[in-house]
């Protein structure tokens, strides 16, 4: 069973910035990947993906402040945070996207509050 961990969370400022990342236990390169959030209330969505060639694709909401990122040979999935607003407070997880094809993880909380 593949496993996805995600780290980097936690309580951030208005404007300040963050970086998450996501460790799984098998190899990423042949897949597409994603970050993806749920807020509370809320269905979980896809925000970014990134192809094994680094072509990237960002929901409205988060284009221009977010960034995603990939090490295949670490099989690890970052995503940068910046200018973060109280509106991106979330649980973020990350998986193959658009389609989630692994198991979730146990995400990483984000709360953007002064």
């Amino acid at each position: 069973q593949v496993q996805l961990v995600e780290s980097g969370g936690g309580l951030v400022q208005p404007g300040g910035s963050l970086r998450l990342s996501c460790l799984v236990s098998r190899r990423i390169s042949s897949y597409t990947m994603g970050w993806y959030r749920q807020a509370p209330g809320k269905q979980r969505e896809l925000i970014a993906r990134a192809t094994s060639s680094m072509i990237t694709n960002y929901a409205d909401s988060v284009k221009g402040r977010f960034t995603i990122s990939r090490d295949n040979d670490a099989n690890t999935v970052y995503l940068q945070m910046n200018s973060v607003k109280p509106e991106d407070t979330a649980v973020y997880y990350c998986n193959t996207a658009p389609t989630s094809v692994f198991g979730w993880g146990q995400g990483t909380q984000v709360t953007v509050s002064s």
